[in-house]
């Protein structure tokens, strides 16, 4: 793969509430991209309000990918992330369009750009077996016993983070190797990724209180539009629970304890909010470790504009 054919992508990735979407609306309105998700919240279909998901009317100016593509009781992983976004990437280019890649899963953008190391794919007999044992024992039995087998994985744990836990002892269940030993080995990269330099513009603040309002007003406002009752329509089925990827997202979790009356209704509220700020902390800190990126303040004067500008300097104007 030479220099010459290679094509640069611009992501425009920042952490929740930063602006991502109107910035990538207004280049919509000027140039004849497609946007391609990078949002593990986006994925679920039936969760609109507490993912923030684009409307209709946005997902009109401009084409929309991974958005709504699976159920909530499925898994999606980072490996399938990468395997969609470089056949979606080969696809729009030969339409003649432009791909944008929009969004602040950073896991993903890491599978995307990095490639991936060599983990075994879920297992649910294995996952059933340690649902099983954690239903009976507790997750910090669970974490002691990760402890035994992988101690940098699971000193990086907290004792009830059930989804990590569960996956590290799977991988080691399955492989006989710590997640960690795996997690260190060089990552497997292919030729379809080296067709693309991917370019990271982040949509970053200024002053991070500004975005900590942002982050509050919008949890306010999906509470107002209805996403106790979104949560109501998804237990209502009978086939999620508060241990699926799906209902782990910020928010839904928040609300799912308060509908099963573990707190009230303010402390729902507060608990959400400061879910989203610690979310927000984790992207930026993601953020912050690649030099490379183009930041662009969120919180200045014009944020849309130059971000616009930003991504144009990468796909040329």
């Amino acid at each position: 793969m030479t220099q010459s054919t290679v094509t640069p992508i611009a992501c425009l990735l920042g952490p929740t509430a930063s602006g991502k979407t109107a910035a990538a609306l207004a280049l919509a309105a000027r140039r004849p991209i497609e946007i391609i998700s990078v949002d593990s919240a986006l994925v679920y279909r039936q969760m609109d309000i507490g993912t923030a998901k684009p409307s209709a009317e946005e997902r009109a100016q401009a084409p929309h990918h991974l958005i709504d593509i699976v159920d909530p009781a499925d898994a999606y992983s980072a490996a399938e992330f990468r395997t969609d976004t470089l056949r979606l990437a080969a696809e729009i280019s030969a339409r003649g369009r432009v791909p944008l890649l929009v969004g602040g899963t950073m896991l993903y953008y890491k599978a995307l750009t990095q490639g991936l190391n060599d983990l075994p794919s879920a297992d649910p007999e294995v996952r059933a077996t340690l649902d099983a044992d954690a239903a009976r024992d507790g997750w910090p039995a669970l974490h002691a016993r990760l402890a035994l087998v992988d101690p940098p994985t699971a000193a990086r744990l907290a004792p009830n983070d059930s989804q990590r836990i569960q996956r590290a002892l799977e991988v080691f269940m399955l492989t006989g190797q710590p997640m960690s030993s795996l997690l260190a080995a060089p990552a497997r990269t292919d030729e379809a990724a080296a067709a693309w330099r991917f370019v990271p513009v982040a949509l970053e603040p200024s002053d991070r209180s500004v975005l900590h309002a942002r982050i509050a007003a919008r949890f306010d406002a999906m509470l107002a539009s209805g996403l106790i009752e979104e949560v109501e329509r998804l237990r209502a089925r009978g086939d999620l629970h508060p241990g699926l990827a799906s209902m782990r997202c910020v928010g839904y979790r928040q609300v799912w304890e308060y509908l099963d009356g573990a707190v009230d209704f303010a402390t729902m509220r507060d608990k959400g909010v400061f879910a989203t700020r610690q979310l927000c902390k984790r992207q930026l800190t993601w953020l912050r470790s690649m030099p490379e990126r183009v930041v662009v303040d969120c919180c200045g004067g014009d944020a849309v504009g130059r971000a616009v500008r930003a991504v144009e300097d990468v796909i040329g104007r």
